[in-house]
């Protein structure tokens, strides 16, 4: 079986619709339900603040992420469901920019109303959603332990 790179079919077609995998782009893009469109960075192309973007993560795996901070030729990135900032993502391992998704069979442009509001509300104030997230995961944590002492 002959298999293509991400970055090989971006470079042959410049857009690639594809099915998400995984869950730290929740709730924006649900696994094996919705689906992103990307475009080809161009070459030396420097991405804004907010844009999700696909990028390899060495040794193989591919990721798709929201920038959340651009800096001199790298990008600090979070998943919109995720609480750990990879940081100083150098821009020529992005390879794609997301232009639109597609839920529930019906397509949404990054321009769209809607996704903006999104945007705002959930992504913009990810200091504040990244810490109740981190007092959420340690309270499921403390609360786990105290049921297992009393199982005992």
């Amino acid at each position: 079986m002959n298999s293509i790179t991400f970055e090989e079919y971006l470079g042959r077609y410049g857009t690639l619709t594809y099915k998400n995998v995984g869950v730290s782009m929740l709730p924006l893009i649900r696994q094996g339900r919705d689906a992103f469109i990307l475009r080809a960075v161009k070459p030396g192309e420097t991405l804004k603040k907010w844009d999700v973007v696909l990028y390899k993560r060495p040794p193989d795996a591919y990721v798709l992420h929201r920038i959340i901070d651009v800096k001199d030729g790298t990008y600090d990135i979070l998943g919109d469901n995720c609480v750990a900032v990879e940081r100083n993502i150098p821009k020529e391992r992005v390879i794609g920019v997301m232009t639109g998704f597609i839920r529930k069979n019906k397509e949404y442009a990054v321009a769209d109303k809607r996704y903006r509001i999104y945007v705002t509300l959930r992504c913009k104030p990810y200091h504040v959603r990244t810490a109740f997230k981190r007092i959420w995961m340690l309270i499921k944590r403390v609360g786990r332990t105290v049921l297992k002492s009393f199982a005992k």
